[in-house]
């Protein structure tokens, strides 16, 4: 694990494995790439790139509103090139499925595969639907209120934990536990870095009204579309909006799961993407 110089920013960056090589674009806005840790048992088969975005998690060097889609795209791009890969596999769990998104449109040339987990095409799913989904679960409207005001960045740095702890049980199929307590046990010990600056910038003013559903169809490397039954973010109905409108896209839904399915059944989500990329071999220099 290192820092490493891409463009204007130092990205923290951690490869191992062997193989072809699989990028992991982690959640957030905000958190960092230990998040995706459960999944490094495909390094048995593929050399994984984790790395944080700019402005987020241990990456340092670049202000947070350079936190743009272009400049997102064009740091992962750059790592690439750096690491020597022609081309790639992506994978990108919730915000880091939307940067995912952006880089299949903006540099298909660079890409072999896509897995887009626990993640959707649209943030009206997330801004507006997920409140009224914890309150159908019967969240307090204190809670509700509390998502909506996150999902939206409108709070203070400050104010992170205060509203995160009322709903983030919600994260699980299980919601008596922790969602913390699986990756803990997962990561040993090591626990996400988190910067709320990240997060209310990037719900406040990169999020909002954000949308690629009308180019979907654009992409054409295979794709898998995997998440929990249980997610309230991006719930089933949005995975298969989603699928259908990718043109090479198989739906995985895992049962028993909540936005976080690779931390909940690491067993079930490594070995379906391995399935996945085995079966929809592209050839690309290492």
């Amino acid at each position: 694990m290192t820092l490493q110089s891409i463009r204007d920013a130092s990205l923290f960056v951690e490869k191992t494995g062997h193989g072809s090589p699989l990028a992991l674009m982690h959640g957030g806005p905000g958190l960092d790439h230990s998040t995706l840790l459960p999944l490094m048992p495909l390094a048995h088969n593929h050399t994984l790139v984790f790395y944080d975005h700019r402005c987020n998690g241990r990456s340092i060097g670049a202000p947070v509103d350079s936190m743009t889609w272009e400049n997102l795209t064009a740091d992962a791009d750059a790592l690439r090139q750096s690491l020597g890969f022609e081309r790639w596999a992506l994978l990108g769990h919730s915000f880091g499925g939307h940067v995912a998104l952006e880089y299949a449109l903006r540099y298909p040339q660079n890409l072999s595969h896509l897995v887009l987990m626990g993640t959707g095409a649209d943030q009206w799913w997330v801004q507006h639907n997920a409140p009224n989904i914890l309150a159908k679960r019967g969240y307090p409207p204190a809670a509700v209120d509390a998502a909506r005001r996150f999902y939206r960045g409108a709070f203070q740095p400050g104010e992170f934990f205060a509203l995160f702890r009322q709903f983030m049980r919600a994260y699980n199929h299980n919601d008596r536990i922790h969602p913390l307590a699986i990756l803990k046990d997962l990561l040993s010990g090591h626990m996400p870095k988190m910067q709320p600056d990240a997060l209310i910038y990037g719900y406040g003013r990169l999020l909002p009204g954000w949308s690629r559903m009308d180019l979907l169809t654009e992409i054409q490397v295979p794709v898998l579309v995997i998440a929990g039954r249980q997610d309230f973010l991006f719930p089933p109905e949005h995975q298969a909006i989603l699928a259908d409108r990718l043109p090479h896209a198989r739906l995985e839904i895992i049962e028993r799961a909540g936005h976080n399915p690779h931390a909940e059944h690491p067993t079930e989500v490594t070995h379906i993407i391995r399935e996945f990329l085995a079966a929809n071999t592209v050839d690309s220099d290492q």
